[in-house]
Formats: C-alpha cells, structure tokens, sequence
C-alpha cells in the first residue's frame, strides 16, 4: 500500500517532461495565439466598420444641416436641431454661438476648447437629460456656420464599447476553454503515450534480466510507436535468433572439438609414455601437428563464417568473369577426381559476369565440388560424374555442381547448412560439417541463393548470384589469378582461394 502513493506522485513530474506533452502544449499555445489574433482582427475591422458608418452618419447630417442654415438662417437650423435632438436614439447636436454659448441642442457638458477646432474627434460628453458625473464617449465633428456660430454633430460609441466588451469576453472564454481543453488533452495523449512507454520499458527491463523470449505489445493502430514496437520485436528476433545460433555453436564446438582435442593430447600422452626412439617421437609429434592443423582450419572456417554473416569481409568487391573462374575450379580437381575414380565434366558458358569477391566464389564453388568428390560416389552400375555447370538464366547467373551418390533427404536440406551438422552417412568420411555453412555465408554477402535439389540420384548444388552486364574493356586486361595447389595426393582436401580450406 506504501508504494502506490509515490507512484501516483512520480506521474504528474514525469507527465510534464514527457515529449508528448510538451508538444500538445506547443500546439495548445500556438493555437491559442492564432484563436487571439483571430478575434482581435474581427474585433478590429468590426470596430472600424462601426467608426465608419459613424462618420458617415455624421458627415450626411452635417451636410444637411450646413444647406438648412444656408437657406433658411440660423432660426431655421435652430428649428430642426430642436426637433431632431427629442427624437428616440437621436444623435448628439449643439449650437452655439461664436462665444461658445448654447443655442440648441441635446448635450449639456463637453470638454473645453471641443468647438475651438473643427474637424473630427472623440470625446466624453453628457446629455441634457443625465448627470455630468455619468459621462459618456462619442464621435463628433465641429462645423463653422455663417457668422461665427458654430455646429457640433455626434453620434454615442456605445454600441462600439459593447461590441468590444462582447467580443473581449469571446477571446477570455475562447482562450479559457482552449487553455481547459488543450490541458486535458495534453494530459489524455501524454498520459497514453506515456502508459505504452512504460510498458516498452518494462517489457525491455524483462529482457535485460534474462526474459529473451519478452516481445514489445502493439496496439494494432499502426501509429509510430506500433511502428517502432514492430522493428524492436523484428531486431529481438533476430538478436535472438543469433543467440540461439551462438548457442548452437557453441555446443557443437564443444562437442565435435572434443574429439581431435582428445586424440591429441592421447597422442602426446602415449608418446610421452611408450616411445623410445626419436623416429616414434618424430611420428607422435607430427601426428600432434597434424591434429594441430586441423583444429587451426576449423577455427579459421568459423571465423570465416562469422565474417561472412557479419558482413565484414565484403571489401574488394569487383566484376568478375565467373566463366574463368568456374573453368578454373573445375580444371583443377580433375586430377582429383580421377584418384577418387570420378569423371570431372565441365559445362560453362562464356561471358558469365557477377560483382563479388573473387577468391570467397572460388573457395565457395571449391567446396562444393570437395563435397561432391567425397560423397558423389555412386552404387554399382550409376553414372561416376561429377558435373560443374555455369549459366545464365532470367538475369541470374546459376553455378551447379551435380553428383550421382547419395545425396541428402529432402528433410535434411536445409539443416546441413548449420555449423558443425554432418548426417549419419558422412561421419566416415573427414570433415568438420562446415563446408556447406561458408558457401552459404558466401552466397549471402553477394546477395545470392543456395538451393539443394534432387539430382536422381544424387545431390545437385545451385549458387544462383545477381548477373551484370560486363563493361568493355578499358585497357589491358588483369591476368587471371590462378588458384593454388591442392592439398597431400591422399586427401581431397578443397584448395583454399580465400585462406580456408573445405571443411
């Protein structure tokens, strides 16, 4: 029960700093000086309408006025001054004489010097029928009659007071109920913004303390928070995705190195035990460099894999001409695929161009035929090829190796892309399980696809990479770089174009 109180404490400051507040609070003000500046124009040209119709008012009667002296003399002025000044809602009227004395008219105060100086003004004046103490404002034009008399002809501003007093109130209750409104609103958005926030947060503290299988909540309106919810849940499974595959491999290290580890120190230990002559110790210690070797190609594959997927090694990228390179691969395991009783057929067309890294294609496209050299041996009376193929296919170009062996169960085909997974039927044979795993690093990081396919019988390999156009030649061409010798006549070790053999 102690706790709920400090909570509900924390939420107003935290409201007030939310950036959802001080927007609707931007909005809020800037809406009401917009609502302020509306009204206060309307008020203003209102106002001058009414000053203009005054004028107006006042100059037509003073030219009437003005004529009825000329024709009939002061008397007559006089006259009609009387008559007009007892009219209901009349205007103000006042004649005096050249020394300031009334003659006729409906306002008994005015302020001194007033009919010294024609023209127009605004002054306080007070009727006939009130009080001096209860004045009153007007508009008024002073006009010099024959003879030195002079006309005063008004009309009272009290519409214009009440117009404005009316419209002042307006902008007050406006501004008033825009300042309530955009409060609660502010306080309603920021409120909500702020509930999600919490929950993303609470969500993402569940993460850190170990919940990795925790996932943003999304509302389904599709706003910018679902949008952002939407990223940070595709990030976390993909965060995830990588942990788990971090895992993985981490196991199968621990598992599949164990072995070479401990033949290794079993090879040093017997050594250590049992030989007696420099030729057994010679032997034990170059079987301990041989284990060695092998432990130092597994980690230099992963490390090449890690690279691959991270997509750091994707420097010196340039257009190549797969048909030489492909041709180049082929030409040199034919030796091998004789020693393995193979036949070694190549299909390239000419002029295959791809933007890539020409040593990770080769090694890529090196494996595969290591793979299918290894395991393309095919049951008595089947075809003992081994077909490279390169061609261009609906703006793909597709690199195809096919054998006749066993292949891989449909079911398989995409496990035996991990790290470190080897099916039953090949754990006779020498290898890690990462071979298949770095050509498909490699055909990620150019953009391509990997496909197994049934080969009946057998497997059938397909690197499908992203064709260009090739570029005329600018000068003399490079020379084609030549891959480097295979390994030991008794392995079928893959050469190593990028620095990493065929595991």
């Amino acid at each position: 029960m102690g706790s709920r109180p400090r909570k509900r404490s924390k939420f107003l400051p935290t409201l007030f700093r939310t950036t959802a507040f001080k927007l609707t609070a931007v909005y809020l003000l800037i809406f009401a000086l917009f609502a302020a500046f509306v009204l206060g124009y309307v008020a203003w040209n209102a106002q001058r309408l009414l000053n203009d119709q005054i004028r107006s008012t006042i100059d037509a009667e003073i030219q009437g006025l003005a004529e009825q002296a000329r024709q009939g003399g002061i008397r007559r002025l006089v006259n009609i001054v009387e008559r007009r000044s007892r009219g209901p809602g009349a205007s103000l009227y006042l004649v005096t004489t050249p020394v300031g004395e009334r003659v006729a008219g409906n306002v008994e105060a005015i302020p001194p010097g007033t009919l010294d100086k024609t023209g127009e003004s605004e002054i306080e004046y007070a009727r006939t029928s009130e009080g001096i103490d209860t004045p009153s404002r007007a508009i008024v034009r002073v006009f010099v009659l024959p003879a030195g008399f002079r006309l005063l002809v008004g009309r009272d501003v009290e519409e214009r007071e009440r117009l404005g007093t009316v419209i002042r109130r307006a902008i007050g209750w406006s501004l008033a109920l825009i300042f309530v409104l955009g409060c609660f609103a502010s306080w309603f958005v920021a409120r909500r913004v702020l509930r999600r926030i919490d929950g993303m947060s609470e969500t993402a503290h569940g993460i850190m303390e170990g919940d990795l299988k925790g996932r943003l909540a999304i509302d389904g309106t599709g706003d910018e928070l679902d949008r952002l919810a939407l990223n940070l849940n595709a990030m976390l499974d993909r965060i995830g995705e990588l942990m788990a595959g971090m895992q993985q491999v981490t196991d199968n290290i621990a598992h599949d190195l164990k072995t070479p580890l401990t033949r290794l120190r079993n090879r040093a230990e017997e050594a250590l035990r049992s030989a007696i002559s420099p030729d057994e110790l010679r032997a034990a210690l170059d079987g301990a460099i041989e284990e060695a070797d092998n432990l130092i190609r597994v980690f230099n594959a992963l490390l090449m894999i890690a690279r691959l997927e991270a997509g750091r090694i994707s420097d010196n990228m340039e257009e190549l001409d797969l048909s030489e390179i492909v041709s180049g691969v082929a030409e040199l395991y034919e030796p091998l695929a004789e020693e393995a009783g193979l036949i070694l057929v190549s299909d390239v067309a000419p002029g295959l161009h791809v933007f890539g890294n020409r040593e990770l294609i080769g090694q890529a496209l090196a494996n595969l035929v290591d793979n299918a050299l290894k395991y393309g041996r095919p049951e008595a009376g089947a075809e003992a090829t081994v077909t490279v193929a390169a061609r261009r296919l609906d703006g793909e170009v597709e690199l195809s190796v096919a054998d006749h062996g066993a292949g891989i169960p449909e079911a398989d085909r995409g496990r035996v892309l991990d790290r470190f997974v080897r099916l039953d039927a090949s754990r006779s044979k020498p290898g890690f399980g990462l071979g298949l795993s770095m050509v498909a690093g490699v055909v990620r990081l150019h953009g391509g696809q990997l496909r197994l396919e049934d080969n009946a019988p057998g497997l059938r390999t397909v690197i499908a990479l992203p064709a260009v156009e090739p570029k005329p030649p600018a000068g003399e061409s490079k020379p084609v770089e030549t891959l480097p010798p295979p390994g030991p006549a008794n392995s079928t070790a893959a050469p190593n174009p990028a620095g990493v053999p065929s595991l």
